[in-house]
């Protein structure tokens, strides 16, 4: 009789550890796998390529998403009307954005001051035309307009060759 106590007692106190095992490693914070570093990929475009497929096609659809035009007809105003004319240009916008970007990858940069300065004017003045395309607002595409048009005419006077 002393055996088949004995026997469950260890069998009891076995059972209880296991259960005590499994809790805990549970309770045990899982080491997460490392991130891998994003994979850089060496710039193709040169900046005037950059400039002349997506800048510029790019600002243009936003300054000319909203217009007024008087003429022998009268005044004709211009803006996105549809939920897709707005989705393009807020596409212009984005891409104006993701340009300025490209502008500071790899050796593009011209320097390390006023380049990375007048880039991120533009992308903050994308930033604005992107806003007001959500919001359907033609008064911010003008401001985002006028904007854009001033961080070009800034970065042309110093770096156009």
């Amino acid at each position: 009789m002393r055996t088949v106590h004995w026997l469950f007692l260890v069998s009891a106190a076995l059972f209880i550890s296991g259960i005590g095992f499994i809790i805990a490693s549970g309770r045990t914070p899982q080491v997460e796998a490392a991130a891998a570093p994003p994979a850089t990929l060496p710039p193709v475009a040169s900046v005037k390529q950059i400039m002349a497929g997506i800048v510029m096609p790019s600002a243009a659809s936003i300054w000319d998403s909203v217009s007024t035009i008087v003429d022998a007809k009268g005044v004709q105003e211009n803006q996105p009307r549809t939920d897709e004319e707005w989705a393009r240009v807020g596409a212009s916008a984005a891409a104006l954005i993701e340009s300025a970007n490209l502008l500071l990858v790899g050796n593009r940069p011209v320097d390390q001051g006023d380049w990375v300065k007048m880039a991120k004017a533009m992308a903050d003045a994308a930033q604005i035309a992107l806003k007001a395309t959500v919001e359907k607002k033609p008064e911010g595409i003008l401001e985002a307009g006028e904007k854009i048009n001033q961080t070009c005419d800034n970065c042309h006077q110093k770096y156009q060759r």
